[in-house]
């Protein structure tokens, strides 16, 4: 089994190959500076030889090249975000998340086998309502959230990556299954603990925001690609996850 990692640079992105390995999965991370990727994760890895590096921008890699990269992945997982600068924020690429959803995706679908779809998992946001399932909100988070939307382009790149998997591959899609993990206000810590999962918020992202560490999101991603039953029960779907309040 081989897992492309995108965002494998990132906080979240860094943990999810650690926790892959950790299970002895192959991983193929795409990442501008292989140097600077390993200066960030663990020297104490293991099954470190199972790690393959590719040095490039998801967004700059040709057509073959993509195909080449996703061709013999059992699943794709994406942490991609937007660097939390001004730069980050309001330059470019604006769409960054849903171009590299859209071209991986694409890319999938010229080279998998129909026998055995991708799993696709996707980071996102409680701040993105799953409207499609008929969550609901209150007016006022609707419009701070409109307001969000208009101010801070990041997110609307979230939702429109989360939006496309949704519109383009259902239940029975031969080529590609998908899961959007939702996680909240994130934070960080060593070691994973327990946490819970709902198919919707249990509270509002914007005024009563829960916690979600990172490195349960890693754990409870890893375990999508590695669990049958688990992936079975979430996917197509987009799972909420709380750090579990003791």
């Amino acid at each position: 089994m081989t897992v492309l990692v995108l965002g494998a640079s990132g906080k979240t992105g860094r943990l999810v190959v650690e926790q892959l390995l950790a299970q002895k999965v192959s991983v193929h991370v795409v990442v501008r500076s292989a140097d600077d990727f390993h200066a960030l994760i663990s020297d104490h890895i293991p099954n470190i030889h199972q790690l393959i590096i590719t040095e490039a921008s998801i967004l700059n890699l040709s057509v073959q090249e993509l195909n080449e990269l996703v061709s013999g992945c059992s699943a794709v997982i994406s942490c991609l975000g937007h660097n939390m600068s001004f730069k980050g924020i309001y330059g470019q690429p604006r769409r960054l998340v849903t171009d590299s959803v859209k071209r991986t995706c694409q890319a999938i679908k010229h080279t998998a086998n129909s026998h055995f779809p991708v799993k696709y998992i996707l980071m996102n946001t409680t701040g993105n309502r799953n409207i499609k399932a008929g969550e609901k909100i209150s007016l006022a988070q609707k419009v701070t959230i409109w307001l969000i939307r208009q101010l801070i382009p990041p997110h609307a790149d979230n939702e429109a990556a989360a939006e496309y998997l949704q519109a383009h591959f259902g239940e029975a899609n031969e080529n590609v299954e998908w899961s959007v993990v939702r996680p909240d206000s994130l934070i960080d810590e060593v070691d994973y603990s327990e946490y819970d999962i709902y198919p919707s918020p249990i509270r509002s992202a914007i005024f009563d925001a829960g916690i979600t560490s990172r490195i349960n999101v890693a754990h409870f991603m890893t375990a999508l690609v590695t669990d049958s039953a688990l992936w079975a029960q979430w996917k197509t779907k987009m799972p909420v996850i709380y750090n579990s309040v003791n």
